[in-house]
């Protein structure tokens, strides 16, 4: 894949700029060019928050987003903002408990347990990263491996192993895939 644009969209407190930064470190051990912007209100939890990144082999013509080829949506009131810069080729990633009326359309939806997963594993606030596993199962974007040595790097040391076993969640439910060999940490 050659360029391709990225949407994190929910509300404030639930780590879209950190997926957002995460996900830009992993693209950049990947050799690609990233240009990220974000867009947030003034609380700090609870308001709309979204955060993009467009991706490219070489500089991005244009920084910000103008069609979307992934979209991660964790809150239902996020959603309609995004809508129009979908395409036929999109992929959606919906939360099945706060986006409980996942968009339709000639786009691919997937709409995944990410937050009661989260909550299973005892962190609500680790959907974030179980869904930048699922988002890397499911695309075309950049290996396991990269993402994995992002949240690595990212994740303060005392939640490292709950991160990690997040991000392994999400990769593996996508689509019933398992982490590969490559990649896990010995």
């Amino acid at each position: 894949m050659q360029d391709y644009e990225i949407r994190f969209s929910g509300s404030g407190g639930q780590g879209l700029q950190l997926s957002a930064k995460i996900l830009a470190y992993a693209l950049n051990l990947a050799d690609k060019r990233i240009a990220q912007s974000q867009s947030y209100e003034p609380t700090s939890r609870g308001g709309l928050s979204r955060s993009d990144l467009v991706v490219s082999e070489g500089v991005a013509v244009y920084p910000l987003v103008t069609s979307l080829d992934y979209l991660v949506v964790l809150d239902q009131s996020a959603l309609d903002i995004s809508l129009p810069l979908l395409k036929e080729q999109s992929i959606v990633i919906a939360d099945t408990r706060h986006v409980p009326e996942p968009p339709s359309g000639d786009f691919s939806v997937y709409h995944l347990p990410l937050s009661e997963t989260a909550l299973k594993l005892g962190n609500e606030r680790v959907a974030n990263i179980i869904t930048l596993g699922a988002l890397i199962s499911l695309g075309d974007i950049c290996s396991y491996g990269f993402l994995e040595e992002a949240v690595r790097a990212m994740v303060p040391g005392k939640f490292l192993t709950l991160n990690l076993e997040a991000l392994g969640c999400g990769y593996s439910m996508a689509e019933g895939k398992d982490i590969p060999e490559s990649a896990v940490a010995g």
